[in-house]
């Protein structure tokens, strides 16, 4: 590995990322509303939910089989008589007589004397007797009242993001609404003259939008609600009157393009005035970058390369709002380099990268431009500011996409 000191006076990649945390960080206290539980996938808890009933309710079968006393069938096999049967949704409230036996179907209730249940593989009947073939001994495929959950255990704490497991277990017990945190609400404005609509013919100079649609379906998949998507050119006055109406919807705004040093660059020359913070970051791709705040609205503004665009929202945006969210963190793990990898000094790079059996290799160059080489990557390559080189071999920090 070669390595040198890193000559910029740019933020380093986790000073800035904290900076944007603590930006973020009063998105927290957002208002609670009660939701039926069906409509509650992906919403994040506001309390601490505990069940109201025991799981089971009340005792029943594991099986499809023959509710017995265990000591009934000791030696087997054995015939007994038949006494009823107890389907699903029965009260069940018949008791078993003794040396008999009762036919259960799975989650009905075990008939008062009856301690285990032979499952009816095991069995022969002619329909008044059956004869059991294996002895079973007590608590055998008895669902006891409680041994799921008991009333008052905690079933699903405050600040989870509800998955369709918890969806079940809190229709399980019979709530039908819960609290839940509205979720953060995000608006998004691409910039750039140059830039149009799927669909739309391409005339010389122009190129596809993909950076709106990219941000607000990252945004989405990071449990934030997108209120709006919009495209400005490169004139202030256009890109004012969007910027308005986003801060006037949302509790955060995202912006794509306008941050570096050229003649037209409409974010920075408008949001600058009003004590937006732009400068660079000591990473690759996604150096030049930009923190305002309007009206009260954090505004995340990043360079319009659309790799750029997408790595600055991976690096510096996702960690925050999934925990905002109540998702878990961006998994990551050390693998090693199938290939040797160069990168600048100075600068944290991230190359796109695709996990194989045996280690990891990259799917790009390191150019931001290359959008469809990304669509191939299920990982970045976490590569230190102060390493220029590594060989293949080598242990590397990966994060998932």
């Amino acid at each position: 590995m070669n390595s040198r000191p890193a000559r910029t006076s740019a933020r380093s990649v986790d000073e800035y990322r904290d900076t944007i945390e603590q930006l973020l960080r009063p998105l927290a206290a957002r208002r609670v509303e009660t939701v039926p539980v069906p409509d509650a996938l992906d919403r994040q808890l506001a309390e601490d939910v505990r069940s109201p009933v025991e799981l089971p309710v009340f005792r029943n079968s594991a099986m499809d089989g023959y509710a017995v006393r265990a000591a009934s069938v000791v030696v087997a096999p054995v015939t007994l008589p038949l006494a009823g049967m107890v389907a699903a949704g029965n009260p069940g409230e018949a008791p078993l007589p003794r040396g008999a036996a009762m036919k259960v179907m799975t989650g009905a209730p075990i008939p008062p004397g009856a301690d285990c249940v032979v499952p009816v593989e095991d069995t022969r009947t002619d329909g008044t007797t059956v004869i059991i073939e294996r002895g079973r001994t007590a608590g055998e495929f008895v669902r006891e009242p409680g041994t799921d959950v008991r009333t008052g255990d905690l079933l699903v704490p405050a600040g989870v993001s509800l998955t369709p497991r918890h969806i079940a277990a809190l229709a399980a017990v019979g709530l039908a609404e819960v609290p839940v945190f509205e979720p953060v609400r995000a608006a998004v404005i691409t910039t750039g003259d140059e830039l149009v609509p799927a669909g739309t013919a391409l005339r010389p100079g122009q190129v596809y939008n993909s950076n709106g649609i990219a941000l607000a379906a990252a945004l989405r998949a990071n449990g934030v609600t997108v209120v709006s998507v919009r495209h400005s050119t490169d004139d202030p006055e256009v890109f004012r009157g969007l910027l308005t109406a986003a801060t006037a919807s949302a509790d955060l705004v995202f912006t794509s393009g306008g941050v570096s040093k050229g003649d037209f660059e409409v974010v920075k020359d408008v949001l600058a005035p009003l004590g937006g913070v732009f400068g660079s970051v000591a990473v690759q791709p996604g150096g030049p970058q930009g923190l305002t705040v309007v009206d009260g609205v954090p505004v995340l503004s990043f360079p319009g390369n659309p790799v750029s665009t997408m790595v600055s929202f991976e690096v510096f945006a996702r960690p925050t709002l999934r925990r905002l969210g109540g998702l878990p963190p961006v998994p990551t793990r050390e693998l090693p380099l199938l290939e040797p990898v160069r990168s600048p000094a100075g600068r944290r790079q991230f190359l796109r990268g695709r996990v194989t059996g045996s280690g990891v290799e990259s799917v790009s160059g390191p150019g931001s431009h290359l959008v469809a080489g990304m669509a191939w990557a299920d990982v970045l390559i976490d590569i230190p500011a102060d390493t220029t080189e590594l060989p293949a071999g080598s242990t590397i920090s990966v994060r998932s996409l």
